[in-house]
């Protein structure tokens, strides 16, 4: 049973180092976001299906219901990355992530709405202490800066995850990781098809190279390997586990982008931080 666990625990850890590297990539490729998105999805779709394939997945739907929730999901999933990938080219690595990871607590605070789970009174106080730390982080609250709508984008983008996150494991929670990424990278596909044909393409065969580092490392294993991990863990202890994405974000930023946190992103993400790790030890218990 303890090796069990630590296997599980170890394979949301390699998630989230994984997913960790879209914040660089993301902020590096040189093309229009929603781009960079298609050819995200589209490729992962390809190596996703590969794999499903090669490990026998099934790829069937089970039931009808399903099919809406697969959708909703999808069209969630296209909405975060979309969103999250103009925080970080609006702000940086750093303000992206840290926004991005207001969602643990998000989900703490909506998940008694989606699962049978009791509300508990102290998330109220940790919402607190993130939008504490999201104010800390903000240079000068005015939307003229661009840094301050890199934020707002990525709030949002943490709702929309967050939202994602609870739907799939209220409704199709019991499908294979790497068979719900799949679909949903088919859905994201679709629904992006149309901005090849009105979006500036050029410079594509350069930044190929990064386009395949994302669509296979960081969405095709990473997303699918965090999806896994919600068949051991609940929603919100997944979510919170997985709050050293900022720090492996922040860390590959500074070494390959050189960008150096300023102090207020410090004490603000520190705090945003600390409110993850409090309850990680009171979901333990």
């Amino acid at each position: 049973m303890e090796n069990s666990h630590i296997k599980n625990l170890s394979g949301l850890l390699l998630a989230t180092i994984f997913i960790s590297t879209s914040g660089v990539l993301g902020r590096y490729i040189a093309l229009p976001t929603e781009i960079i998105i298609w050819f995200r999805s589209s490729l992962a779709m390809v190596f996703l299906y590969v794999f499903c394939r090669y490990k026998k997945i099934d790829l069937s739907i089970k039931s009808s219901k399903d099919y809406l929730p697969f959708f909703i999901s999808g069209v969630l999933m296209a909405v975060h990355w979309i969103t999250y990938f103009y925080a970080l080219k609006l702000s940086n690595v750093a303000l992206g992530v840290l926004s991005l990871y207001t969602f643990p607590i998000i989900i703490t605070l909506l998940e008694p709405l989606f699962l049978k789970v009791k509300f508990d009174p102290i998330y109220i106080l940790f919402g607190l202490m993130v939008l504490t730390g999201l104010y800390i982080l903000t240079p000068d609250f005015t939307i003229e800066s661009s840094q301050v709508r890199g934020i707002l984008f990525g709030i949002f983008s943490a709702f929309c995850y967050a939202i994602r996150i609870l739907i799939l494991k209220q409704h199709v929670a019991k499908y294979n990781g790497s068979m719900l990424m799949f679909y949903q990278t088919v859905i994201i596909t679709i629904l992006l098809l149309p901005t090849l044909f009105f979006m500036d393409l050029s410079g594509l065969e350069s930044q190929l190279p990064f386009l395949l580092m994302l669509a296979f490392i960081t969405t095709a294993v990473g997303h699918s390997l965090m999806l896994h991990s919600l068949k051991f863990f609940s929603a919100s202890t997944a979510s919170i586990i997985s709050s050293l994405q900022p720090i492996f974000g922040i860390i590959l930023a500074m070494f390959f982008l050189k960008e150096i946190p300023t102090w207020n992103t410090f004490w603000g993400g520190s705090l945003i931080l600390l409110t993850v790790v409090i309850e990680s030890f009171r979901s333990k218990k």
